[in-house]
C-alpha cells in the first residue's frame, strides 16, 4: 500500500493511547468517533508487530478533552491511578463493505471490523479492530475485540512491539508514570 495515499491530513479524527496504572496496568486505546473518544482497554498495549494480536476490551466513551489528560486519578474514584499519554496523532478510516465500497467508521465498528491508518508520534500504519464473542452463548457472553497491526511498511518485525509501560515516556511531556505521580504528590503535598 502506498503510504502517501493513506496518511491523514487536515481535520482528520484524532487517536490517543494512554498508559493507565490503575488496579491493573493497561493501555487505553481511544479513537475519535462521532464527537467522542471510543475507548478500549488493551492490557498488553497496541503493538507495531503484526504477529501480536492484542485483546481490546471496550470501555465507556470519553469526551474528546480526555485525550489530553495526564495525571493521577484518586484511588477511591473510578479508574483511580496514574495516566500518561503514550501516543497521540490522527487516523484515517480505511473500512469498506464486501463490494469494496467505503463505509463510515461508525458503520465499520457496528459491523465488527474496522480498519484504519494511524499517524501518531509512535504508532504508524494500518491497524484493524475486530470484534469477537467471548464464551459459547452469544446472548450472555461479553464482547471483546482484537487490535492487530497490518503487515505493511510501518510494521515492526524484530524486538518487542510494545514498550515496558513503567519505562515508557509521555508523548506530550516526556515524563514517566513515576514522574507524573511524584509531581502530583509534590503539588498536592
Amino acid at each position: 500500500m502506498n503510504t502517501d495515499d493513506v496518511r491523514p491530513t487536515g481535520d482528520a479524527p484524532r487517536f490517543v493511547v494512554q498508559i493507565h496504572d490503575a488496579r491493573r496496568m493497561h493501555f487505553d486505546f481511544r479513537l475519535e468517533v462521532d464527537g467522542v473518544l471510543k475507548s478500549w482497554a488493551v492490557p498488553r498495549g497496541p503493538s507495531g508487530n503484526p504477529r501480536d494480536k492484542r485483546l481490546a476490551v471496550p470501555t465507556q466513551d470519553h469526551p474528546l478533552e480526555y485525550g489530553e489528560f495526564e495525571g493521577v486519578i484518586p484511588q477511591n474514584e473510578q479508574g483511580g491511578g496514574t495516566i500518561i499519554v503514550w501516543d497521540q496523532g490522527t487516523y484515517r478510516p480505511l473500512s469498506h463493505d464486501e463490494q469494496g465500497t467505503p463505509v463510515s467508521f461508525e458503520e465499520a465498528l457496528e459491523r465488527g471490523h474496522a480498519t484504519f491508518w494511524l499517524d501518531g508520534d509512535r504508532l504508524h500504519g494500518e491497524y484493524a479492530l475486530t470484534r469477537f464473542q467471548v464464551g459459547e452463548m452469544p446472548e450472555s457472553s461479553p464482547v471483546a475485540w482484537l487490535l492487530i497491526k497490518a503487515n505493511d511498511n510501518e510494521a515492526v518485525h524484530d524486538g518487542p512491539g510494545t514498550p515496558d509501560p513503567y519505562d515508557a515516556r509521555s508523548a506530550r511531556t516526556g515524563r514517566t508514570l513515576h514522574q507524573v505521580e511524584a509531581a502530583e504528590r509534590e503539588h498536592s503535598g
